[in-house]
């Protein structure tokens, strides 16, 4: 069995009007969250990561839109449900925060193994919609990191 590497990427897509796409998963009905991945092997690198992601769970093509590194990292305890597809000792997972700017919602090609629905949500409202402790944070810290000329 090939396990799960710890380390991951979120990407909170979003709108110059701070609407956020978030995603129902399909095997946790009513956890809805940003998109999210694994490195599929320990040298890639996370901007191809973050590009793979988002084009396998949305089909949004990250070449046509602006991807910003927000160079922000996280640990967080990986839910034990989860857990068996991880090497039995791996509990917690870091996780590396992008985001990226679409002009307007559009609609998204959801990977029907992965996401049940989608919404475009205002910024709070999708923070409030997800149970997820990193991506509540993320999504909170939206207009700053637009702001910031840094990135």
């Amino acid at each position: 069995m090939s396990y799960k590497i710890p380390r991951s990427v979120l990407v909170v897509i979003h709108t110059p009007a701070l609407e956020v796409l978030m995603m129902e998963r399909a095997l946790w009905p009513g956890f809805w969250q940003s998109v999210t991945g694994s490195l599929d092997a320990l040298d890639e690198p996370l901007p191809e990561t973050a590009r793979r992601e988002v084009g396998e769970e949305t089909g949004i093509d990250t070449t046509l839109h602006q991807l910003r590194d927000w160079q922000i990292e996280r640990q967080f305890e990986i839910f034990p449900r989860h857990r068996s597809r991880y090497a039995p000792d791996v509990t917690h997972n870091r996780e590396h925060w992008f985001g990226l700017t679409v002009p307007t919602p559009m609609p998204v090609t959801l990977a029907p193994a992965e996401h049940l629905r989608y919404e475009w949500l205002p910024w709070r409202e999708a923070a409030e919609r997800t149970i997820s402790a990193t991506n509540r944070e993320a999504i909170l810290m939206l207009p700053d990191m637009l702001s910031r000329t840094d990135l």
